[in-house]
């Protein structure tokens, strides 16, 4: 089978590989219809997170079941079906609780693990014409329809970046009314916005400095800030008062929630072009109002091979700790328990109350990914979302 391969520092190649085959009883084999890019590739694209040459990249998955193990029961072949990325057994401690991305049971020696994710166990990523998907009862979420219908960008997006963002919204704890920022505009802090905006949040700020970004924020229903202009923090402050803030909050002047929806990849308002990994967590403690909340849903990883300057290769940070702590904000963070969502999420697009497909901009074969690369690393013709069908 063909499959898109990490090859080096900002390299990739789509090459021959093994096809994916039934290795256990629970597993299935799924025919890839559709396999988004996502910024969490890019990390590894970069070179930043020590994935090894050769490993199959993509854990953004939608298809059709074509082989089936012989212990499974809740799904058979033909089905059409969504996985999310963090794949996990169901049934240990964690996953009873509802904390699918902590699985015990699918890392040996550690917890948690995804496709085609460096650091994340041995599976062979989605962005490939098939693949293997174990303890498959648990982790394939039916979805009606026929490949490359009207919903399969929407379906797409439940595998990583509709769940993500409102996963997020979860981490920050948005509410019926609330003020919301979210700092970067990519796929995730774009559906975060959305997804708050669908849990009827009163005003929502997106911060970035890509025009197509901040285009795309306003399309959604946000108000896009360009941090190029000047300090977002400032800027997000001023607009509150001249729209007026509510009766007794003059004295704050912020808002109640903030997401970081960027990572430990967040640029330096002060240096253009350097890293700063401290950036969007400094700028939300001067923003967030007092008892207010933060989600973190940005990746910060615990290895980098070429961190920032004021980075570590350990992934230790410098925070603002006293302004949190003196303020009393919550701060919520870590990867995604997709499985809590994932079906709410599915019916809200049944219904026709979410369209999280609005975020995709481009399509592309397998061997255009390469090129998608690039141009998604450097955020470059206005790829903000691109979906890979093989």
């Amino acid at each position: 089978m063909k499959a898109v391969v990490y090859a080096g520092v900002r390299t990739v190649k789509v090459v021959d590989v093994p096809d994916a085959e039934l290795e256990q009883p629970a597993d299935v084999v799924v025919r890839i219809t559709s396999s988004a890019i996502c910024g969490t590739d890019l990390h590894m694209y970069d070179g930043r997170t020590g994935a090894e040459p050769g490993l199959v990249l993509g854990h953004e998955p939608l298809g059709v079941i074509e082989q089936v193990g012989s212990a499974v029961e809740m799904v058979k072949r033909g089905d059409r079906v969504v996985m999310p990325t963090h794949l996990y057994c169901g049934v240990c401690v964690n996953c009873a609780r509802g904390l699918s991305a902590a699985c015990l049971r699918v890392r040996p020696g550690g917890f948690g693990a995804a496709y085609g994710y460096a650091g994340m166990g041995a599976y062979r990523g989605a962005q490939a014409e098939l693949l293997r998907v174990p303890y498959a009862d648990a982790n394939c979420v039916p979805v009606p329809g026929e490949p490359g219908d009207d919903l399969e960008d929407d379906f797409v997006m439940l595998a990583d970046a509709f769940v993500t963002g409102w996963h997020a919204t979860e981490l920050a704890q948005v509410f019926p009314g609330s003020t919301v920022a979210v700092f970067g505009a990519g796929a995730i802090g774009l559906l975060s916005a959305y997804s708050s905006l669908l849990k009827g949040a009163a005003e929502i700020y997106v911060v970035d400095q890509v025009p197509e970004r901040l285009d795309k924020a306003a399309e959604l229903g946000a108000t896009p800030i360009d941090y190029r202009r000047g300090d977002p923090v400032q800027q997000i402050r001023d607009l509150r008062r001249v729209r007026g803030l509510p009766i007794g909050e003059e004295a704050m002047g912020g808002v109640k929630i903030g997401i970081d929806a960027v990572g430990f990849q967040a640029c330096d308002r002060s240096t253009p072009g350097q890293e700063n990994p401290a950036q969007i967590v400094s700028d939300l403690a001067r923003l967030v109002d007092p008892t207010g909340h933060i989600g973190i849903a940005g990746v910060y990883t615990e290895k980098d091979l070429h961190p920032a300057l004021e980075g570590h290769a350990n992934g230790r940070l410098t925070v603002p700790w006293a302004t949190l702590f003196a303020k009393g904000v919550s701060i919520g963070f870590g990867r995604t328990h997709d499985r809590r969502y994932t079906v709410l999420l599915r019916d809200l697009v049944l219904a026709g109350r979410a369209r999280p497909s609005a975020v995709v901009t481009h399509h592309g074969r397998l061997e255009d990914a390469p090129e998608l690369y690039r141009a998604f690393d450097q955020r470059a013709g206005g790829v903000i979302k691109a979906v890979l069908r093989p």
